[in-house]
């Protein structure tokens, strides 16, 4: 790393110079198979020939004029969006954090409306939401608080998978206005919650007049088997926010709005220079695209089903493996140990991976892996963990 680069990022000693798939390639003409997907971001691969033209195409088009202007791609993303998601209005931004960033400004405002002095947002433990100073006081992350305080107040921690704790705050503070919560955790270890837990939360925001917001940023775009995961519980949150896997690369979040929570925001209220240019507009389309047309929910529904089945089978009665667990293409395998050194094994081994959690190792495969690759992944990570866990 360049030592005028601010120290942030323990990256690993490599470096890609391009990609096809699937498939990445170092500077040294060695190539990878890539089970992270830029961390559930390139869901289509890399170098889609849908996704290079739509950017060329655009790129020699028009950039950027700011949303003094209207954007025609944003207007038509924002339908597209809210038609699959069940939603009524869509504000773009450029991350996962900004997007977690609107939505608890949003709470915030929809408690004032409200009269509520001090509106206050029901988190959980666990969860990961983003790093401004707001998502990560929403987040359940010590490690990445440390060091920022004072953090920003008005968030309630509980456990994740808790219904009754979520009933005991609101008994016990009148200052609740929403819940913001991941379907299925991500930096927190791929925990997927009990059926029901999504809809007992909206059975609980419904009777007190919280707004529902689920953090989709990993789970939404087809990662889960649905479009987005709340989809399995045929749940319809009053706010939704997505990043990651919607500009297969390209920068670019949402937050959707429905209900009630679709009339908080008035002109003034929100906004960003970036926000829904015509280039991450026209990408993201293409991605929508491509997705619908390879019916790729289906398809991570069935790979995942497989990659588990093949997981279990071959590191289930491993000593050392705790649980293999996961939904579509969001796997994991949490092991008994800290295991960050299966990073620098994996990449040794040809397979790009995760950690998370200290002991989770998180697979986070495109969308459009083959069976071969599937199988070979497998095949690569139980001779990994395998080695590790054997201390050789």
């Amino acid at each position: 790393m360049s030592s005028h680069q601010m120290p942030l990022f323990a990256s690993l000693p490599v470096a890609f110079t391009h990609g096809e798939g699937a498939w990445l390639w170092d500077t040294q003409g060695r190539k990878y198979l890539d089970a992270l997907a830029g961390i559930a971001v390139c869901g289509l691969g890399h170098a889609h020939p849908a996704v290079t033209a739509a950017l060329c195409d655009q790129a020699g088009k028009l950039l950027h004029t700011s949303n003094w202007y209207q954007i025609p791609l944003q207007e038509k993303l924002a339908e597209r969006l809210c038609k699959l998601a069940g939603m009524d209005n869509a504000f773009f931004c450029n991350s996962g954090a900004e997007a977690n960033e609107a939505a608890i400004k949003l709470a915030r405002l929809y408690g004032h409306q409200r009269d509520i002095l001090t509106p206050g947002i029901i988190v959980t433990e666990g969860s990961f939401h983003g790093r401004t100073l707001a998502t990560l006081s929403a987040s359940g992350n010590r490690k990445i608080q440390s060091g920022f305080e004072p953090l920003v107040q008005g968030f309630y921690r509980v456990p994740y998978n808790d219904l009754e704790a979520v009933r005991q705050v609101g008994e016990r503070s009148k200052e609740i206005v929403a819940v913001l919560v991941e379907p299925i955790t991500g930096e927190g270890g791929i925990s997927v919650p009990d059926a029901g837990y999504l809809k007992g939360l909206r059975k609980i925001c419904d009777e007190r007049g919280w707004l529902l917001m689920l953090d989709e940023i990993q789970t939404g775009m087809c990662r889960t088997g649905k479009w987005f995961a709340c989809q399995h519980e045929g749940v319809v949150p009053d706010v939704m926010t997505l990043a990651k896997g919607l500009g297969n690369g390209v920068p670019i979040g949402a937050c959707l709005a429905h209900g009630k929570a679709a009339q908080v925001f008035k002109p003034g209220s929100h906004g960003s220079t970036f926000s829904g240019n015509p280039l991450v507009c026209r990408v993201a389309l293409t991605v929508i695209d491509e997705l619908e047309k390879g019916k790729f929910a289906d398809r991570s529904a069935k790979l995942g089903e497989r990659l588990l089945a093949k997981l279990r089978e071959k590191l289930g009665k491993v000593s050392g493996v705790k649980e293999i667990r996961g939904r579509g293409l969001m796997l994991a395998v949490e092991l008994d140990r800290p295991c960050k050194e299966l990073l620098q094994r994996a990449l040794e081994s040809g397979i790009l991976i995760n950690v998370t959690a200290e002991n989770v190792i998180r697979l986070l495969p495109p969308l459009i892996f083959t069976d071969n690759e599937a199988d070979m992944l497998v095949d690569k990570l139980d001779e990994v963990v395998r080695a590790f866990l054997s201390g050789t």
